[in-house]
């Protein structure tokens, strides 16, 4: 996964100064992002305060773990289906 270049509170910082009225094109420009990152930012992380967003993320990692160890332990099973299958 590819790493951004704002940390989670920067972002947050980001979508308060657009709340508080400042426009999103002067925000992206002032950021250097496009406006499509800025409201893919506020899809993500809008309303969120940096507890949640961190409580969010370390889910997200817990879930990808979660589904390579069930994607291992599936191909065991097919590996010793396959196996016994041939006696």
């Amino acid at each position: 996964m590819k790493k951004s270049r704002f940390s989670d509170a920067q972002i947050l910082a980001i979508l308060k100064q657009s709340e508080s009225g400042v426009p999103v094109a002067d925000l992206c420009r002032e950021h250097g992002i496009s406006s499509a990152t800025y409201y893919n930012w506020r899809s993500k992380y809008g309303g969120m305060d940096a507890s949640l967003m961190s409580e969010m993320k370390s889910m997200a990692d817990e879930n990808r773990r979660l589904k390579k160890m069930y994607a291992e332990m599936a191909m065991q099973n097919e590996l010793l289906k396959d196996a016994l299958g041939k006696k």
